[in-house]
């Protein structure tokens, strides 16, 4: 598991940095064959996503796309945990992004 996360960090800072490569994407898929993950390696790349974003501002583009990351994860594997994580993912999106300001939150 710390080799694909390794990958995957080193993915998102090459788009930063040059942009190019695939991002955030690798969190999610398959280095060699494209294959999405699934069942545990992909809820524990989901938490490994979260837990490598977190300390960055909140308006950070990779710190926003692993909190859906993780979300998406839950869902698929915890649903009853994934509720918080996708209103979280919701409200942080509403409050930074909406277009339409009558439904920013405060």
């Amino acid at each position: 598991l710390s080799c694909l996360v390794r990958q995957a960090e080193m993915s998102v800072k090459e788009i930063e940095e040059w942009g190019t490569g695939e991002g955030i994407l690798k969190w999610q898929k398959c280095f060699d064959c494209g294959q999405g993950f699934h069942g545990p390696v992909h809820l524990a790349l989901g938490w490994a996503c979260w837990k490598t974003y977190v300390g960055r501002q909140e308006r950070d583009g990779a710190r926003c796309n692993s909190l859906e990351i993780l979300g998406k994860t839950l869902r698929e594997s915890r649903p009853e945990e994934a509720l918080p994580v996708l209103e979280a993912n919701l409200a942080l999106n509403r409050r930074y992004w909406s277009h339409d300001e009558s439904s920013t939150l405060v």
